[in-house]
């Protein structure tokens, strides 16, 4: 990734499953106006195709992009302090790095942005469901043409406000990716295998935002959910909802514009409160 020169401040932002550092394209114009952005990929893609993880894995990715990151400081220096989103399975990954840096370096987290993203399931039964159900995934990622897989994946129901030609651009664009390094992600860092993290915005030294979209009933559902317990939490950094209108799962592809508006706003605040 080379050595950073920051003058602005640093955002860090993770692509969920399937994606690329080229999902941020249509936000960067709108956000590197305010911040130095960075946009690594995530273990099993794009440029980190030759990344496996262990099992259970999650960690070990937020150790990877951790790594990302400080191979940008300049030698000598300290490590910098950074705001970090991540959308999805990135967002997964992001919650799993911000309790490392909790007990490791808590002031170099300035924020915590989360989109459609989940802080963990509560029951064993729920967790052995959704490896059972993350198995069967990467088993079609290993044997069925990369297309044909795509094309189910996004036929799933967070994924039902995609149109016809949105979905179709989004096959196009996704099936150059490596499936056995994929199957490899998927399992690796399944919802299955992951702790849960409902109580960490209590925890962490910044605040925590959670965007998601008004058409997916699922994710906003789970928002109200993970808010309503986040307020019995101690702590004075509690889970700040963001509903994005007219979007789904996606809400930074659907609505660019609004949530960078809520980023911007919300970053530059952390900025003005601690006088940076």
């Amino acid at each position: 990734m080379g050595e950073a020169t920051v003058s602005k401040p640093l955002l860090v932002l993770l692509h969920g499953f399937l994606g690329d550092r080229h999902d941020w394209r249509s936000l960067l114009p709108l956000l590197e106006p305010h911040f130095h952005c960075l946009c690594p990929e995530l273990p099993g893609h794009g440029l980190n195709v030759d990344q496996p993880l262990p099992t259970p894995g999650l960690e070990a990715a937020a150790n990877h992009i951790l790594a990302q990151l400080d191979s940008i400081t300049p030698h000598g220096a300290q490590p910098g302090r950074f705001h970090l989103y991540g959308y999805s399975l990135g967002g997964r990954i992001a919650l799993h790095l911000a309790k490392q840096l909790a007990l490791s370096a808590p002031e170099r987290l300035l924020s915590l942005t989360l989109e459609s993203s989940h802080p963990g399931l509560a029951s064993a039964s729920e967790r052995q469901e959704r490896l059972a159900s993350d198995a069967v995934w990467a088993e079609r990622l290993r044997h069925e043409p990369m297309t044909e897989f795509l094309d189910a994946w996004y036929r799933q129901p967070p994924f039902a406000e995609l149109s016809e030609q949105p979905r179709l651009a989004l096959i196009e664009k996704r099936a150059g990716q490596n499936p056995a390094a994929l199957a490899n992600c998927l399992l690796a860092c399944s919802l299955g295998l992951q702790q849960d993290l409902s109580a960490l915005p209590g925890q962490l030294p910044c605040p925590v935002h959670y965007l998601y979209g008004e058409r997916d009933s699922k994710f906003a559902a789970l928002a109200q959910v993970w808010w309503a317990q986040a307020e019995q939490q101690p702590g004075i950094n509690k889970l700040h909802l963001h509903p994005i209108a007219a979007a789904g799962h996606n809400c930074h592809l659907a609505r660019p514009e609004a949530v960078t508006a809520v980023l911007i706003q919300q970053l530059q605040q952390v900025h003005l409160q601690k006088g940076l």
